[in-house]
């Protein structure tokens, strides 16, 4: 795997995400923002932010499979929440862990969050956007 990921010494050692990811492959990818969308275009999850934030980290996985590699290769995420709040933490959890279930994979990886006030459609509750490195 070409993306090694470590909390250095001296900084905080968060459970739910990484400070620090160490690329050593090749080939970058760098993912559009994908939000709750299946492959027809058609939403999901309407008004469901747990479901909305899984079926953009599997539109992830889908389009780092498409080239060869997975969500283990992802470096780094980008999460783009509307009206972000504290309380909605336990949801970004809930959707990212059953997103991980389905994709067999750890989802823990370094990540930046930024409240915002609206995204692309007005339907969209979240927006996850990924760096990737493969081998």
């Amino acid at each position: 795997m070409a993306v090694t990921l470590i909390n250095p010494d001296g900084l905080p050692k968060p459970d739910v995400y990484r400070q620090m990811s160490i690329a050593t492959g090749s080939k970058l990818v760098f993912l559009a923002g994908q939000v709750a969308r299946d492959a027809e275009g058609q939403p999901v999850g309407a008004g469901d932010f747990a479901a909305q934030v899984e079926q953009a980290y599997l539109n992830v996985g889908t389009a780092l499979a498409e080239v060869g590699g997975s969500f283990d290769d992802v470096a780094k995420l980008t999460i783009y929440v509307v009206d972000w709040t504290p309380d909605k933490m336990p949801l970004l959890g809930e959707g990212v862990a059953r997103a991980a279930e389905k994709l067999g994979v750890d989802p823990v990886k370094p990540i930046t969050l930024l409240g915002v006030a609206a995204l692309g459609e007005p339907d969209l509750l979240v927006e996850v956007e990924a760096t990737a490195v493969l081998d």
